[in-house]
C-alpha cells in the first residue's frame, strides 16, 4: 500500500519485489552520513596564487544555507555551496569563496566545522559536484536488509525534501503560481497546515489565514519562518499577493515552480510505470543520457539511460510519453505555455529532461547499515523507501 504522503507528491508505485524491512532513519544525526563527491577534473592546489579558497564544511543540526549565513555573520566571508544539505544529518561538503582576498581560519563550533583544503583558479559550481556517498543506519528493522538486491530497479523520483517534507506544500504553491492564482499561492504559503505540524505552528498558521490578523501574526513569527515573514510584511504594506511573492528571494520563487514541475515528473513516472512502459531499458526512438550526460536519441549504446521530459513552456513532446503527459496536463488544468510568466519572466521555465531511473553505485547492506553512492540530483530517501517500505515515511525519519 502506497503511503498518503507519497501519493500527495506524485509517487504512486513501488518497483521492487522486496517485502520491506520497516525501520526508522535519522534517529541520531550520525545515523545519516552524507559526503559530497566532486569531479576528478577539479584541480585543487595548495598555492594561494591560484585564487579561490576551497573549504570542507562538516555540519549537523543545521542546513547549508543557515550554516553559511552563520559563517558570514561571524567572519564576514561569503561562501558558495555546490549543493544543499539538510539539517537532519551529519554532512560533509565543499564550499568555495566568491572572492580572492580573505582566507578564513579553520572554524569549529557546536554544529559546524570549516577546514581550508586548497585553492582553485575559478570558483567551483554545482556542476563540479557529481554525487553523494551515503552511510545510513536503520533502527527497528523487521527484515534482513542484506537480501535487498534490486538497487538497479528504482525510479528516479524527486524525494520528500523537494516538497517540504512534513509540510509538503511547495508544489501546491507552485501550481497556484503557474495558474496565476496569486491569492491562493499566498494562502497556501502562509496557512497550509500539515498533520505533522505541532500545535504552536498550527495555531500560528490559523492566525495567518485571516488577512485582518497579519500584523498580529508578524509579531509571533519564529526565526525559521523567513518566507512567511517577508510575505506578511509585504501584504501589510501593499495588500498585493503578486507583489508579495515578487519580494521573495528569486531562488525561493523558482523553487516553488521547480517543485510543481517535480510533482508532474513524479506523476509522469508513476503513470508510465502503471501503464506498462519499459523504464529501465531504453527503447528505439527514446531520448537518453549518455555516459557524459549528453542528451540524444537511443543508439543501442548500453551506457545510455532513458530520459523523461520535465514539463515547461517548450518541453520536448516527441517521446512515447506524450499521451501520458497530455492527460496529466489536462487533469491538472494547465498547459505547457503556462510555465512562461509574462508577469515575472524570471520564473519562466522551458522544461528539460531527467533520468528515469536511479544509478545506484557501490551498494552494500549489512546488519543495520546501508551504503551507496548516488549522482547529483537523486535522492537517498527514494532508495530507502524501496527497502524500508514504511507505512508513514515521515514518521520513519524521511
Amino acid at each position: 500500500m502506497i503511503p498518503k504522503i507519497d501519493e500527495n507528491i506524485g509517487i504512486l508505485v513501488y518497483t521492487t519485489r522486496y517485502e520491506g524491512s520497516s525501520g526508522i532513519i535519522k534517529n541520531r544525526f550520525e545515523d545519516f552520513v552524507v559526503s559530497e563527491i566532486i569531479s576528478e577534473r577539479v584541480r585543487i592546489s595548495s598555492s594561494q596564487n591560484d585564487g579561490f579558497a576551497v573549504y570542507k564544511l562538516k555540519k549537523y543540526g543545521i542546513d547549508t544555507t543557515h550554516a553559511l549565513e552563520r559563517i558570514y555573520r561571524v567572519h564576514g566571508a561569503r561562501l558558495k555551496a555546490l549543493g544543499l544539505k539538510d539539517a537532519s544529518a551529519l554532512t560533509e561538503q565543499f564550499v568555495c569563496s566568491t572572492g580572492k582576498n580573505k582566507i578564513l581560519p579553520d572554524i569549529t563550533d557546536a554544529k559546524i566545522s570549516l577546514t581550508l583544503i586548497g585553492f582553485v583558479s575559478k570558483p567551483l559550481s554545482a556542476k563540479d559536484m557529481i554525487g553523494n556517498r551515503f552511510t545510513i543506519k536503520v533502527t527497528g528493522l523487521s527484515a534482513d536488509i542484506s537480501t535487498f538486491n534490486e538497487y538497479d530497479r528504482i525510479l528516479n523520483f524527486y524525494g520528500y525534501q523537494r516538497f517540504g517534507s512534513k509540510r509538503a506544500v511547495t508544489h501546491l504553491v507552485g501550481k497556484a503560481l503557474v495558474q496565476r492564482r496569486f491569492s491562493d499561492a499566498l494562502s497556501l504559503a502562509l496557512s497550509f497546515v500539515s498533520e505533522y505540524d505541532d500545535e504552536k505552528n498550527t495555531a500560528l498558521r490559523k492566525i495567518m489565514s485571516d488577512s485582518s490578523k497579519y500584523a498580529e501574526a508578524l509579531q509571533q513569527i519564529p526565526p525559521g519562518m523567513d518566507i512567511e515573514k517577508i510575505l506578511l510584511q509585504e501584504m501589510i504594506a501593499h495588500q498585493n499577493p503578486q507583489k508579495a511573492f515578487a519580494r521573495l528571494p528569486l531562488s525561493m520563487r523558482r523553487f516553488y515552480v521547480d517543485a510543481y514541475q517535480s510533482y508532474l515528473f513524479n506523476l509522469t513516472l508513476s503513470r508510465a510505470y502503471q501503464s506498462g512502459e519499459e523504464l529501465f531499458e531504453p527503447q528505439a526512438g527514446d531520448v537518453c543520457y549518455d555516459k557524459n550526460s549528453n542528451l540524444g536519441r537511443f543508439e543501442m549504446d548500453p551506457n545510455q539511460k532513458l530520459a523523461i521530459p520535465i514539463i515547461g513552456y517548450s518541453y520536448f513532446k516527441k517521446t512515447r510519453f506524450e499521451s501520458i503527459l497530455g492527460r496529466i496536463l489536462e487533469n491538472e488544468e494547465i498547459s505547457a505555455k503556462d510555465f512562461y510568466f509574462k508577469e515575472m519572466q524570471e520564473l519562466s521555465s522551458e522544461g528539460g529532461f531527467r533520468s528515469a531511473c536511479i544509478k545506484c553505485a557501490d551498494f552494500a547492506a549489512c546488519d543495520d547499515t546501508i551504503e551507496f553512492t548516488l549522482p547529483r540530483g537523486s535522492y537517498a530517501t527514494i532508495v530507502l523507501r524501496e527497502i524500508l517500505k514504511p507505512k508513514d515515511p515521515l514518521l520513519a525519519g524521511f
